[in-house]
């Protein structure tokens, strides 16, 4: 009985830090309009703050199995915190000197530490109880993953989006004194966030200090990275993952962005019941430049859309094929794409924000599909499919580069062939179930 009281309170605790990554990454996405205004950057720039990001998790995901077999799984839980609470403290000097260089320095220390968590906490659940309720642990888990996802684009619309940002030439036209207020004001938005956070994370690190957690792990596994590369599905997994994280972040980075090119906050006042949304997830009532922070909790949507579908999907997933699953989910996110593409308005904006509800099962099922049948060579396979979310770095400043220079809607295409590859995994791989 004793056992299954640590065990419970272990699975409780390790659950607060799927929410904390969760919310985090997502979180990330609500500066970028800022960053993009407040630095003057172009729409390639501010994706690159997603490669600082997401390219932490290509240079730290193998080295942070290596720390951890070192220094064990609690305390390098805890140095995963504390990385992650280092990562928000340095946003608070690189908004009083606006230091955009700090600021990416910021993001990819932060993205460190939730590496580590990430490598730590996903096979630590999985062993917290009897074998066949594993998966089950996972899902409660990432489903609380998705909770942070989505509850974080109303915080950031909330917190970082609400107020109005100044072009270089009305700043210039201001005061001296009238500057400063404004540049503190600025740094402030930016600033109480992520101190706030960096205390919550230093709060959860003293908490795994003293907890007791049960010492379940060991580190043996045989075979080879070099074995790992022959495996051609596998492979071809880790690149599903690539573009799968890479197109799902590029569209949540820039749907604040895209809404505001379709002008839709004048459609969305309009419609009463719009209107009524965004004012009841701000909780506040909106003045008329509030633009960024009206079309901003939509967003919030596409986030807890992908929480819904993973529900959905388990479902779907236990009386299907799960590659036959994978390529219908990525077939209608392609569809809704289109749809987004081919039209304007209210229709545009909620047929790219349901892409979310199909996102939801794709890395699950296409990281079981690629470790299926390898046997040993699992540990490692799990090791390249988490490098893999490097994809989160690369694709979203490619499709920023594309926008700048054909608009949001053509650059949608870009996105669409990272679909179609999923849904042509999906395809061959349900041909290989049904063999």
């Amino acid at each position: 009985m004793n056992q299954t009281k640590s065990y419970r309170s272990s699975f409780i605790l390790l659950t607060t830090l799927f929410f904390l990554w969760g919310f985090i990454t997502v979180l990330v996405d609500s500066l970028i309009p800022r960053l993009r205004e407040l630095f003057t950057l172009t729409y390639f720039q501010a994706g690159m703050v997603q490669f600082a990001f997401f390219g932490a998790y290509f240079l730290l995901s193998i080295p942070a199995s290596y720390i951890l077999s070192k220094i064990g799984y609690k305390r390098g839980i805890i140095l995963g915190l504390f990385t992650m609470a280092l990562g928000c403290l340095l946003f608070y000097p690189a908004a009083s000197y606006r230091v955009f260089g700090i600021f990416m320095l910021a993001y990819f220390i932060l993205a460190g530490g939730m590496t580590i968590l990430q490598v730590a906490a996903n096979p630590y659940v999985a062993v917290l109880g009897s074998e066949e309720g594993a998966s089950s642990r996972l899902n409660l888990s990432q489903a609380f993953n998705s909770l942070g996802t989505a509850i974080a684009p109303a915080v950031g619309a909330l917190f970082i989006l609400s107020d109005t940002i100044k072009t270089k030439e009305e700043i210039a036209s201001l005061s001296e004194s009238a500057k400063e207020t404004y540049l503190a004001t600025e740094a402030s938005a930016v600033q109480n966030p992520f101190l706030g956070l960096a205390v919550f994370i230093l709060l959860i690190a003293g908490i795994f200090f003293f907890a007791k957690l049960p010492k379940l792990i060991s580190e043996t596994s045989t075979g080879t990275y070099a074995e790992a590369f022959k495996q051609k599905n596998l492979m071809l997994g880790v690149l599903g993952i690539f573009f799968y994280v890479g197109a799902e972040v590029a569209i949540g980075s820039y749907l604040v962005n895209y809404f505001l090119d379709m002008n839709l906050v004048e459609v969305i006042k309009e419609h009463g019941f719009m209107t009524t949304i965004a004012e009841g997830i701000l909780n506040s009532g909106l003045a008329e430049n509030d633009n960024k922070a009206i079309v901003g909790v939509f967003v919030t949507f596409y986030w807890s859309g992908a929480m819904i579908g993973r529900f959905v999907g388990s479902y779907l997933t236990r009386i299907m094929k799960p590659g036959k699953v994978l390529g219908i989910f990525a077939t209608l996110a392609i569809s809704l794409i289109i749809i987004s593409i081919s039209t304007t308005g209210l229709v545009s904006m909620w047929s790219i924000l349901a892409v979310g509800l199909f996102n939801s099962i794709m890395f699950p099922t296409i990281f079981t599909l690629a470790i299926d049948g390898i046997g040993e060579l699992k540990p490692k396979a799990s090791g390249l499919l988490c490098t893999a979310i490097v994809g989160g770095a690369i694709i979203p400043p490619l499709y920023g580069n594309f926008v700048d220079n054909v608009g949001f809607k053509t650059a949608l295409m870009f996105i669409i062939i990272c679909y179609a590859y999923i849904l042509w995994y999906g395809y061959k791989n349900s041909k290989k179930e049904t063999a």
